[in-house]
């Protein structure tokens, strides 16, 4: 089965008249489909954003809606391996600083791996190797790109473990990651991620399984950490709490494609998607007295093979009957602009939106 790129080429192939773009990263609608027995998974389904050096973007949505298979497609970890007989299906393009990765050698790409691009994995246990210490791992991260002696590389591995505040790093360096504690081990996973100083860093679930304390001292390193490099960073996770704590602008995804994207203000004060409202709607706040019980998202998330028609979101929406003619259950929203820097996929008008927002959900958070 051969890959395409959305020009048409071949991947391997040079993408042509295609512009450069002027961001760091910008993904264009990328889509990334499974072939399966069920049918056709949809994972990723025409996506596309940007994103600036110095700057955080936080993608947020449920589990399944395309989050990690977004991040996995960036860093070029889809063509890698295989799915059953069947490779995974890529099209679109993923441009970084000024390199267009899904046509580009897969030799070349695993050179940018860790040296220009890295990524936190959602489990360190897992992602982390058993029968090897920790700093033996972040060693051989660290001379894939530098060509240094081990024993200059494993200063380096101490470096970073100090940096990211392991306690005892010239001890602890020579241990397995069994022996860590699970903030230790995102520790060591984010350590390892930034030896290479990348200019773009994805962290996939950074705070997942780890308790509150943990958590907050992790956001702080990765800011802290970001402040220092000037990386752009990728945050993906559920949490509506991260991602106000770190990120500059959000991008919500459902049923694998963004919903609703724009700076982090606008998208938390004057969200313009019901789902964004139900996200919101179902997360505490400590900010003030919480005199409601939460509102959660009725219903599941949709099914990647055979999405509804229309808008994904109408099964679940409470407010899928506002637009004339059943437009929600027929004609898919296309994003589009509902202020400055803020676009939104939904059918209804906005002063529909602006109505609803005002009088009913507001009132409720």
């Amino acid at each position: 089965m051969t890959e395409l790129s959305k020009s048409g080429a071949a991947v391997g192939e040079p993408v042509k008249d295609s512009p450069a773009p002027s961001a760091f990263l910008e993904v264009r609608d990328l889509k990334v489909h499974f072939p399966t027995d069920d049918g056709l998974v949809k994972s990723v389904d025409g996506l596309s954003f940007t994103l600036e050096k110095g700057k955080t973007l936080g993608i947020v949505g449920e589990s399944g809606s395309g989050k990690s298979v977004t991040s996995l497609g960036i860093m070029g970890l889809h063509t890698a391996g295989q799915y059953g007989k069947r490779k995974a299906q890529i099209s679109g393009e993923i441009w970084l600083d000024g390199t267009e990765l899904l046509t580009a050698d897969p030799d070349h790409v695993r050179k940018l791996r860790g040296r220009e691009m890295a990524m936190i994995f959602q489990d360190p246990l897992s992602a982390l190797h058993p029968y090897y210490t920790i700093g033996q791992q972040i060693v051989e991260a660290y001379r894939i790109h530098h060509k240094v002696d081990k024993k200059t590389a494993r200063r380096r591995a101490v470096e970073m473990l100090d940096r990211v505040g392991i306690p005892q790093p010239d001890k602890r360096v020579d241990s397995y990651p069994h022996e860590f504690s699970g903030g230790m081990r995102q520790r060591a996973m984010i350590a390892m991620s930034l030896v290479n100083n990348p200019e773009l860093l994805i962290a996939d679930e950074p705070t997942t399984a780890l308790d509150v304390t943990v958590q907050a001292q992790i956001l702080d390193l990765i800011r802290d950490l970001q402040k220092e490099f000037g990386s752009a960073v990728i945050v993906i996770t559920h949490d509506l709490g991260v991602v106000a704590e770190l990120s500059d602008d959000i991008l919500v995804m459902y049923g694998g494609r963004c919903i609703e994207r724009g700076p982090a203000e606008k998208v938390f004060y004057e969200p313009k998607h019901p789902y964004t409202w139900g996200l919101l709607g179902s997360m505490p706040r400590l900010d003030r007295e919480q005199t409601e019980r939460l509102i959660p998202v009725k219903g599941s998330p949709p099914s990647l093979i055979n999405l509804p028609t229309g808008c994904a979101f109408n099964p679940r929406c409470s407010y899928a009957d506002v637009p004339k003619d059943n437009v929600t259950r027929t004609v898919r929203p296309e994003l589009a602009q509902v202020g400055s820097q803020h676009w939104a996929a939904c059918h209804m008008t906005p002063e529909q939106r602006e109505r609803i927002w005002t009088e009913e959900i507001a009132p409720k958070l």
